[in-house]
């Protein structure tokens, strides 16, 4: 396979949203490859609304902090957990995200810097906490609309609604990517409208005083921080995706930038106007309390259009993280990680076998309950987050003169600096989990630790077939460069 090497002698450090001139040389723009085109690939717009549901879709799921804290803490959380937590996670996805512009995302990154056994472990708890995630989201549609029919609270009925859902939604990730942005697009704007006269309504009933209520010592910290948590991570989900992003080196910063100001506001305004224009009743704040605050603001008019929001936010929250954990799979494959038949595309250009295993699992988990489905999602993604910062380290270290579009200012020192808030965090959230899913989670972790030598031992054998594109950079090691 032919290589190009890109060796610059200095790099610039740019801000967020922006990115320096920096060429990442792909293997694609030298050998001729289907790929190289960009009909079909995501522009700005539609990455930044994927990005907004991977991490957010809107405020639905929030109530339970101001359940667990109150108006004070739910408030305070949702504007300083962004800045240790979400613009560090958006950083290295940026930096990393350029670097590696394919589909395999966070796990050529462990791969290229810890190995291909810790790579595939980083794409197993990835994956797994990703369905675990998008499980959610059913649940959550369903909890909005039960309160307007009843039918929907259990039985048979729900058990209905939530295989019908999961069908059309994973259809909807079959038909192709970019019809997926355009949707997330359309969605985001019809989920965020309603907030935002609700906003304008609660302006006479506003009273400061009710955003400073707080009591530390009734506190379910278990609660608020693995909500808060759920609520503000998931921002490297997107790198799974830049191989089908129309210039990645550009729009990903740029996207990402762009989301985390979206995502922050789609969160702290709702807060704001629910916990100052409503007398507090915390046992009332959980799943669908929104509803019940826009029916006190404005009547039944604005409840039946927050809940149509939220069944819209969720829909767009499903299929923006189904292409995600499906387009990872296929990347896999594509890296000889998985056997072959996961890279096989449908005619769409949707990866065939990656969706259809997806929305199993989402299946398999849609019983388990909303605080269960956070829990054990947590765990999982605190896991594949260690390996990730220890991965943004050790590139910087084993490659620094590597070509990265985007680059975070600081060097070695700034790339340690920068991880130990949410190195931090992660650990708080990992000690606060509950023994049963902390059992749960390493149970699964396990299985990652095993299935990968066992499929090595399925391609030694040659029982299934495995390989890598021969439209991906090969990496190798140069004196602290990546040939591509």
């Amino acid at each position: 396979m032919q290589k190009v090497r890109d060796l610059p002698q200095r790099e610039a450090t740019i801000p967020m949203g922006e990115c320096n001139n920096a060429e990442y040389i792909e293997i694609n723009e030298v050998v001729s490859s289907s790929r190289a085109t960009n009909d079909g690939k995501l522009s700005l717009l539609p990455l930044v609304f994927l990005i907004f549901y991977e991490v957010s879709g809107g405020p639905f799921g929030v109530e339970d902090t101001v359940q667990a804290a109150g108006p004070l803490l739910a408030l305070v959380g949702f504007l300083v957990f962004p800045i240790i937590w979400s613009v560090p996670e958006a950083l290295i996805t940026a930096e990393l995200g350029t670097m590696f512009p394919e589909n395999s995302g966070y796990v050529v990154w462990v791969s290229s810097a810890l190995g291909p056994y810790w790579g595939f472990q980083q794409g197993w708890v990835k994956w797994l906490s990703g369905v675990i995630d998008n499980a959610l989201y059913p649940v959550l549609f369903l909890d909005y609309l039960k309160s307007g029919v009843p039918a929907l609270g259990g039985g048979l009925p729900r058990v209905i609604a939530v295989i019908g859902i999961t069908l059309v939604l994973t259809y909807m990730n079959y038909r192709g990517l970019t019809i997926v942005g355009w949707v997330a697009v359309l969605l985001g704007i019809l989920s965020i409208l309603p907030f935002v006269v609700m906003g304008l309504i609660s302006i006479p009933k506003l009273s400061p005083t009710r955003w400073l209520v707080t009591d530390v010592h009734s506190v379910d910290w278990n609660l608020y921080l693995n909500t808060l948590f759920w609520n503000l991570n998931y921002w490297d989900s997107i790198s799974t995706l830049v191989g089908e992003v129309r210039n990645p080196k550009k729009t990903l910063p740029k996207a990402l930038f762009y989301a985390v100001i979206l995502v922050v506001l789609s969160y702290f305004f709702p807060l704001l106007v629910g916990t100052g224009a409503v007398p507090l009743e915390r046992d009332l704040w959980t799943d669908g309390y929104f509803s019940d605050i826009a029916k006190i603001l404005g009547g039944v008019w604005l409840r039946w259009w927050i809940q149509g929001a939220a069944a819209l936010s969720n829909m767009g929250t499903f299929v923006a993280e189904m292409s995600s954990d499906s387009f990872q799979l296929l990347g896999m494959a594509e890296r000889g990680m998985l056997p072959e038949f996961f890279a096989k595309r449908s005619r769409h250009g949707t990866p065939l076998v990656g969706i259809l295993l997806s929305a199993s699992g989402v299946l398999l988990l849609s019983w388990m309950s909303f605080q269960e489905i956070v829990a054990a999602e947590n765990f999982l993604y605190c896991f594949g987050m260690i390996l990730e910062f220890i991965a943004f380290v050790r590139l910087r270290i084993k490659f620094p003169n590597a070509s990265r579009p985007f680059k975070i200012p600081g060097g070695i020192i700034g790339a340690i600096l920068l991880c130990m808030p949410p190195t931090i965090l992660v650990c708080v959230v990992l000690a606060f989990s509950t023994v049963k899913v902390m059992i749960i989670s390493l149970a699964a972790v396990a299985i990652g630790l095993v299935m990968q030598p066992c499929l090595k031992h399925i391609e030694k054998k040659k029982w299934l077939k495995f390989s890598i594109s021969p439209d991906l950079p090969d990496i190798h090691r140069d004196n602290g460069t990546l040939l591509h």
